[in-house]
């Protein structure tokens, strides 16, 4: 396993222009993982910041043009939505965006960075991007400059609308755990990145919705997921621990979903459109099917 990570590190040193001896990478990899017992993540990223350093200007590029991992990067960028940090090693999270989108951010305590402010703009000098289920984010640390811009930033996003049915509640929704460390998502009671933890509860769906013509997958926060099923975080732990089974709350999700029709509408972030606002909306006939179908066959 731990030679398989080092060749995907070496190919991807390879790409950034750093040629570092497969069997230093399998060395530093194996001390971390099998005598250290760093999670897998952590130390592919430990290893990674040993010789991958910043460059003194990393290229400025907008929101949009973050299409992969591991790269420096800077942006000029409006801070959209601080949220509250339940690690210390996190000294802030939130939104950054401009005119052609938003993304994650994370600085991390250890960076001695100045504190930013909601709705105030910066130029962020070298943040290295990373990428986390599909979801592109950027990371602040010693390297970065964070220098704050008296210019106000439009943030734009690329909001998709959808009208369909939900046809799939996938596995991953319902009650979960979230790391109180880095807030990803738990399987199986342990965090990619920060092994096993004791969790936070949260509420989420993660569906696919279809129009007729494609199938979009879409995700539902808590706040929606409350609002849409009217079933509060707190009642839906109660339920899971009458039951003594938290599999009930994604069936009562799925009995309440699947195959109705709903519009939605929200930001694209990956391959998902995360949902800021849905409503209950009308089946389409059968008639009004044929009538798209005969038009689409026509142009």
């Amino acid at each position: 396993m731990v030679r398989d990570i080092a060749e995907q590190l070496k190919a991807r040193f390879s790409e950034m222009g750093v040629e570092v001896p497969l069997e230093e990478i399998e060395k530093k990899l194996d001390v971390l993982i099998n005598e250290f017992r760093v999670p897998i993540e952590e130390a592919k990223r430990s290893v990674v910041s040993q010789y991958v350093r910043a460059p003194k200007s990393a290229d400025l590029v907008k929101v949009k043009d973050i299409q992969s991992e591991g790269r420096w990067v800077s942006l000029k960028a409006k801070v959209v939505q601080l949220w509250p940090s339940e690690s210390e090693s996190i000294a802030q999270a939130g939104l950054i965006g401009d005119e052609t989108g938003t993304i994650k951010f994370t600085k991390w305590a250890k960076s001695d960075l100045p504190l930013v402010e909601e709705n105030r703009c910066y130029m962020f000098k070298n943040v290295v991007t990373d990428e986390w289920q599909g979801r592109y984010n950027v990371k602040l640390s010693r390297s970065t400059e964070i220098i704050p811009l008296e210019e106000d930033i439009e943030v734009g996003s690329l909001v998709e609308e959808v009208m369909g049915a939900i046809v799939d509640i996938q596995s991953g929704s319902g009650l979960i755990k979230r790391c109180e460390l880095c807030n990803r998502a738990l399987v199986k009671g342990s965090c990619g990145e920060h092994g096993k933890v004791e969790g936070i509860y949260d509420l989420r769906i993660k569906g696919v919705i279809d129009d007729g013509k494609i199938v979009q997958d879409i995700l539902l926060n808590r706040e929606i997921v409350e609002m849409l099923i009217g079933i509060t975080l707190d009642e839906a732990k109660e339920m899971a621990a009458e039951a003594l089974d938290q599999s009930v709350v994604l069936d009562a999700f799925k009995e309440k979903l699947i195959g109705r029709y709903f519009s939605i509408k929200g930001p694209r972030v990956g391959r998902y459109v995360l949902v800021e606002d849905i409503k209950s909306a009308p089946k389409i006939s059968d008639q009004e099917v044929k009538k798209l179908i005969t038009e689409t066959e026509a142009l």
